[in-house]
């Protein structure tokens, strides 16, 4: 039997972080759901109240019709955004790349409002079209919206998926149908399209997780049309009434489900995956004729439309405002004074600040993680790397009710804290630190910590001195990632936060709600500067303006 070390000192220190919040808030829900609050006795009615109304059921159908159709027209359009980036010589085709992550990068809530902007009852686009056909159009709300809004935000997931996949065939494959006489379209659909399969299956399954979890989108446009997020999120923090026990029934409803879909990608991934090696890879050919007009349209217009609620926000944040929602056309500086320099306004010192204090630990645990999980494989390090994974699969919302319900009360009171949401947001967002320090890792012989060892130093000394500076490019890549998603993250602080420890995000669907719409384009246009800034940082330590996954 091995003696303990120091490696399984940090692996059970890490566990046993994760057990505290990751495993026991869930298991806590979990209890929730089933126990009766008065009597304690154990009881489904919670279920049946949910499965045995349709007010309540229809919800879960309302969200996965919302996600299917969403899914499909993503695939839709980041399928040949992807194909033909990669096939044609498109000008300026690095920074359509740089503005496809851009749109996938900001907050999905941060689009529909913008989208309210633009085809709301009052939006520019809404009265134009009304003026000019004599028609009343509604406006973008309900489930049209909805689709609209999640589709061209998850688009990009998709181009990136299946982009890397293309940049790993081999133009040899293309190049032997044409000279056994298979057209344009026959190569694409019968050659090309099952090589890409697996990636467009993975990228589509991530979609849909993240569009059936989202609640921000759906709050702001669906009016009457209530998806399942929107439920638990009103059940749990309403303002007329709520139901705890309820709302905790409803989280292991949508956990089961994510699990159920984490799951498939991974057995899909496995079963339909393909070893290709790019020996001749696709080199993009000038496109000629008609073929050029049509390919520059669409991605051109495809970014345009994608990038379209960034630019109406960053352009709506310099016009002045009465009342906060009336435009009155005059370029002014108003919303900015009325944000960055409002006395009690403490969002943007808090986004930053929890942001840097997470990214500190998520860079720490995500270098001892990948680590462990690669060098020291065992039992430990196996459920180490599981549960790690457990806060990316469950919706942001869920995760928010757990740690509220599991630190409300009791020896650990968190709730109300900066602290609750520091660690909300690193266990949310490790996943992408832990990802690129896995990829660095494998990279590494273990040959070089083995000569170190040689040399007399100690396994940790290696570790420290030779391991971690050879990873940290690749570290620090994937927590600018990290730092990226986290300052746009909602869900969770949204049941978290209090007035001391408001986020940009908060502050943003704050205002939207209050209809101050100047004040909300402000906080955007600082949040979308921030991640495109960080995004030009990302591609700067990686040298490569190439994302793909």
């Amino acid at each position: 039997m091995k003696k303990p070390n120091i490696w399984t000192g940090f692996t059970l220190a890490i566990l046993c972080f994760f057990l505290l919040f990751v495993v026991y808030p869930l298991f806590l829900i979990m209890y929730q759901s089933v126990v009766d609050p008065e009597t304690h006795a154990l009881t489904f009615d919670y279920f049946t109240k949910f499965f045995g109304r349709k007010f309540y059921w229809s919800t879960l159908v309302n969200s996965f019709k919302v996600t299917i159709c969403a899914t499909l027209l993503a695939a839709i359009i980041g399928l040949p955004m992807a194909y033909v980036l990669r096939s044609f010589k498109i000008p300026y085709s690095k920074y359509v790349n740089i503005l496809i992550v851009i749109s996938y990068l900001s907050p999905p809530f941060i689009g529909a409002y913008a989208w309210i902007q633009l085809l709301g009852r009052n939006g520019f686009i809404t009265q134009l079209v009304n003026s000019l056909f004599g028609v009343q159009f509604g406006g973008i709300y309900g489930f049209a919206g909805i689709v609209l809004v999640f589709s061209l935000q998850s688009f990009p997931l998709i181009y990136m998926y299946v982009s890397g996949a293309l940049k790993n065939l081999d133009s040899s494959l293309n190049e032997a149908a044409e000279s056994l006489g298979c057209n344009a379209f026959q190569r694409v659909t019968q050659i090309i399209l099952p090589l890409v399969m697996p990636s467009l299956l993975a990228g589509s399954l991530l979609v849909f997780m993240r569009v059936f979890s989202d609640f921000g989108t759906p709050m702001l446009i669906g009016e009457g049309f209530k998806t399942f997020p929107v439920l638990i999120y009103t059940q749990f923090m309403g303002e007329v009434s709520t139901d705890d026990h309820f709302a905790a029934a409803l989280c292991v409803i949508v956990v089961v489900i994510t699990l159920f879909l984490f799951f498939l990608q991974r057995i899909v991934a496995k079963r339909y995956s393909y070893a290709m090696t790019a020996l001749k890879p696709m080199q993009p050919v000038q496109a000629k004729g008609s073929q050029k007009f049509f390919a520059y349209l669409f991605v051109f217009g495809v970014a345009f439309i994608a990038m379209l609620p960034q630019l109406t926000v960053i352009f709506t944040s310099f016009l002045e405002t009465v009342g906060g929602a009336v435009y009155t056309g005059k370029f002014s500086l108003m919303n900015y004074e009325n944000t960055l320099f409002s006395k009690d306004n403490i969002s943007i010192f808090n986004t930053y600040a929890f942001g840097l204090c997470a990214i500190g630990i998520v860079v720490v645990l995500g270098i001892l993680i990948s680590y462990l999980t690669a060098r020291k494989p065992s039992l430990l390090t196996n459920i180490l790397d599981t549960l790690t994974m457990f806060p990316y699969i469950i919706p942001g919302s869920v995760l928010g009710i757990a740690l509220l319900s599991g630190f409300n009360s009791g020896i650990l009171v968190l709730s109300g804290t900066a602290l609750i949401i520091i660690i909300s947001l690193t266990i949310r967002r490790m996943p992408y630190t832990i990802r690129s320090s896995t990829a660095i890792i494998s990279q590494i012989s273990p040959s070089v910590e083995e000569a170190a060892i040689s040399l007399g130093a100690s396994e940790f000394k290696s570790f420290r001195k030779i391991m971690v500076p050879m990873m940290l490019p690749g570290v620090l890549a994937g927590a600018i990632m990290s730092w990226i998603t986290l300052i746009s993250e909602l869900s969770s602080s949204i049941i978290l936060y209090t007035s001391s420890t408001s986020t940009l995000t908060v502050a943003i669907y704050a205002e939207v709600i209050r209809s101050n719409f100047g004040n909300a384009a402000a906080y955007s246009t600082i949040l979308t500067l921030t991640s495109i800034v960080s995004l030009l940082i990302f591609f700067r330590l990686t040298h490569n303006e190439d994302v793909s996954v």
